[in-house]
């Protein structure tokens, strides 16, 4: 068959191209910024959760709550993303 002879190959290099340890380096830094994020989400969640109990303020403890749990999983999902995508990708070469 002649289509199995136009096979072709990826292998991912970031330093193929130019500029690509700046591209690297940025989203080093965009996570970096992401993570203090969150950890300044939960810290403030974590605040209003506190007051809201304190004060038997229903909506605020659940507001102060939800902050907490969201920014939780989004600092899981910022330290995951690289084993997701690489997972996805190895996964992605054997099938």
């Amino acid at each position: 068959m002649i289509w199995m002879s136009l096979d072709v190959s990826l292998n991912p290099d970031p330093s193929a191209l130019p500029g690509g340890s700046i591209l690297q380096q940025l989203a080093d830094g965009i996570g970096g910024w992401a993570l203090i994020l969150a950890l300044v989400g939960l810290l403030i969640g974590a605040a209003t959760w506190a007051l809201g109990a304190h004060s038997q303020n229903y909506q605020q403890s659940y507001m102060g709550r939800r902050a907490v749990l969201v920014s939780g999983a989004a600092a899981l999902i910022i330290g995951a993303a690289p084993a997701i995508i690489n997972f996805f990708f190895h996964l992605g070469l054997g099938a």
